[in-house]
């Protein structure tokens, strides 16, 4: 499975970005996707996962201002980011899996990008 992020940028606080991860290597509507940031010194952690059956998660930053979509047809992933502040500054990777991701294991994943940095300054 192949990964590739794109979307990142610097945006003010209060902004919005959409990440988009394009996926191959796969049939898409099986994989198991989500995405993670990791911030410099910080851990990578878990934004937010959807599932095969379309299910979404959220870490709790997250909830009610990102959105995590995709396009099947596309073999695409989204990422909606929407009233942005300087804590979502980090590397946003996208991530993939043919097993549930988990927002609080990023070793869930097998599958990674290259990662697309976001800063909110």
């Amino acid at each position: 499975v192949q990964l590739v992020e794109s979307g990142g940028g610097s945006v003010q606080p209060g902004g919005s970005l959409t990440l988009s991860c394009a996926a191959s290597g796969y049939r898409f509507s099986w994989l198991s996707m989500g995405w993670f940031r990791q911030a410099p010194g910080k851990e990578r952690e878990g934004v937010a996962t959807l599932d095969r059956l379309d299910r979404a998660e959220y870490v709790d930053s997250a909830k009610g201002r990102f959105t995590v979509s995709k396009d099947n047809a596309e073999n695409t992933l989204y990422l909606q980011m929407n009233d942005l502040t300087p804590e979502d500054s980090a590397m946003y990777y996208c991530a993939a899996d043919f097993a549930p991701l988990h927002l609080e294991s990023p070793e869930s994943s097998r599958f990674w990008g290259q990662g697309t940095q976001v800063t909110v300054s």
